[in-house]
C-alpha cells in the first residue's frame, strides 16, 4: 500500500510538471524580506511598458513582480511564488483592496497596445496552468492588471474610479485568453456594479467586458489572418495631446514622473515632476513616456492659491486622505471642516488611500506596524521635523523614534 501511495504521489507531481525552465538571474534582494502569502486566489498579468533589461532590473531591485516572461519565453523568477510581491499597487476586486496580499504577479515584456510573441503567449500559457494547479485558481481569476487597479480622486477624477491602468488589457479579450486556455472571463466589473468605483476609462471598460472587445484592440494576434509579427519596440514611445485630452488620458499614474516628458508646441520641454499648472498642456503638446511602468509620486503638494478640491476632488474629507503641513505635523481629512480645509498651507503634502501607522519605537519597528507594506515603493514615512519620504531614501536600521508611517490602505 505505501508503494501505492508513493507511486500515484509521483504520479500527481509529475501532472504539475511542465516543460517550463526558469532562470534565477533577476532574483530580486528583497525576497527575503518578504511576508508570506495566507491565500492565493489570483493570477495578475501586466505588460511591462518597456523593454527587457531596464524592466528585468527595477522588477528585481523593487521586488515587484513573481515572474517576468521574456520575448524569447524565457521565464524569470523575481519574487519566490509563496512571498508577498508588490505588482498591483492599489487595487481591488469585489470589494477586495491591496490584492498583493492575495495575488501572483506575472510581468511580460511588452506593451498593453502591442501583440506579444508568439513564444509569450507559449510560455505564458505553461506558468498560468501550472500554477492554477499548485493554487487551485479558477480561470476568471486569471485577470490583467488594468481590471484591478483603481486610482483614488486626482485632479481629473472627483471620485474612485476604474482605469487608472491599460497594463495587459488585452488579456481579458476571449482572443488572448483562448491562446492562454483560459476557458472563463468576468462580464462586468463587480465593483463598478456596487458603486465602489465609477468608470473613468470607457474605452478600457469595452476592452475588458465586451464581447467584441477584441476588435478594439490596436493590434493582431500572432498567426491571425493578416497579421505582422508582434512589434519589438525600443526606446521611449510619443504621443501628441488631442483637443479635449488631458495628460493623464495619456500617461495615466506616469503623468507627473520624472521619466516622462513634455514638449510644448512651442519647443520648450518640461519633465512631469517640473510641471506645476497643468493647464498649460494644450492640443499639440508631446508626451514620451520613458523608464518601463513608471509612475508619477502619489504624494500631491498644495500651490500656492490652489484648494486641495481641486487636486483630489471628493476625497478632501475622506478618513483615508491624510494632509502633511509643510511646518510639520499630520491631519485626516476627516478631522477638516470646509474653512480649515480652504486654509491649508502651500507646500502641504496631500496622500490619498493611505492609513497612518506609529510612531516608531525601539519596541515598535515599521515591519511591525504594516508587515506587507513596511519596504513597498509607495510607503511614505514622516521622521520627526522632516518631510515625507519614501521608504527607498530611508535607512531602516536608523529610522528614528516618534516616526510615522503612512501606507496604502
Amino acid at each position: 500500500m505505501r508503494r501505492l501511495a508513493v507511486a500515484l504521489l509521483v504520479v500527481l507531481a509529475c501532472g504539475l510538471c511542465h516543460a517550463l525552465t526558469f532562470s534565477n538571474a533577476y532574483l530580486s534582494p528583497r525576497n527575503r524580506e518578504r511576508a508570506r502569502r495566507d491565500s492565493t486566489q489570483f493570477i495578475i498579468l501586466h505588460t511591462t511598458e518597456g523593454e527587457a533589461k531596464p524592466s528585468l532590473r527595477k522588477l528585481s531591485k523593487n521586488g515587484e513582480a513573481h515572474y517576468c516572461v521574456d520575448r524569447n519565453g524565457k521565464v524569470y523568477r523575481i519574487v519566490d511564488r509563496s512571498r508577498v510581491a508588490y505588482h498591483c499597487g492599489v487595487s481591488m476586486w469585489r470589494g477586495r483592496r491591496n490584492l498583493d496580499d492575495v495575488s501572483i504577479g506575472i510581468e511580460v515584456v511588452g506593451y498593453h497596445d502591442r501583440a506579444l510573441t508568439a513564444k509569450q503567449y507559449a510560455a505564458l500559457r505553461d506558468l498560468i496552468l501550472e500554477l492554477q494547479q499548485i493554487y487551485g485558481i479558477k480561470d476568471a481569476n486569471v485577470m490583467p492588471h488594468a481590471q484591478v487597479a483603481y486610482g483614488t480622486p486626482n485632479r481629473w477624477h472627483p471620485r474612485s474610479h476604474r482605469g487608472r491602468k491599460r497594463c495587459g488589457m488585452g488579456y481579458a479579450t476571449p482572443s488572448v485568453r483562448n491562446l492562454l486556455g483560459l476557458k472563463e472571463r468576468w462580464l462586468s466589473d463587480p465593483d463598478v456594479k456596487a458603486r465602489r468605483l465609477v468608470v473613468g476609462d470607457d474605452y478600457l471598460a469595452q476592452v475588458l467586458y465586451a464581447k467584441n472587445g477584441d476588435k478594439l484592440l490596436p493590434y493582431k494576434l500572432p498567426g491571425a489572418a493578416g497579421a505582422k509579427p508582434a512589434e519589438v519596440a525600443t526606446g521611449p514611445r510619443t504621443y501628441v495631446i488631442q483637443k479635449g485630452q488631458t495628460a493623464w488620458d495619456i500617461a495615466r499614474d506616469a503623468y507627473n514622473a520624472a521619466s516622462t516628458t513634455y514638449i510644448f508646441p512651442s519647443g520648450t520641454s518640461l519633465t512631469g515632476d517640473k510641471i506645476k499648472n497643468w493647464e498649460v498642456l494644450v492640443a499639440g503638446t508631446k508626451v514620451i513616456l520613458g523608464d518601463a511602468d513608471a509612475a508619477g509620486s502619489p504624494l500631491q503638494t498644495l500651490a500656492k492659491g490652489a484648494h486641495p478640491r481641486n487636486l483630489i476632488g471628493e476625497a478632501v474629507y475622506s478618513p483615508n486622505t491624510w494632509y502633511i503641513r509643510p511646518t510639520g505635523g499630520s491631519i485626516q481629512g476627516s478631522k477638516l471642516n470646509a474653512k480649515t480645509l480652504a486654509a491649508m498651507p502651500p507646500g502641504t503634502q496631500i496622500l490619498v488611500g493611505y492609513a497612518r501607522g506609529g510612531p516608531v519605537t525601539s519596541q515598535r519597528l515599521p515591519s511591525q506596524i504594516c508587515p506587507t507594506q513596511w519596504d513597498a515603493p509607495d510607503t511614505f514615512y514622516l521622521i520627526p521635523g522632516k518631510t515625507l519620504q519614501p521608504s527607498g531614501d530611508i535607512d531602516m536600521r536608523r529610522v528614528p523614534p516618534g516616526t510615522l508611517v503612512f501606507y496604502r490602505n
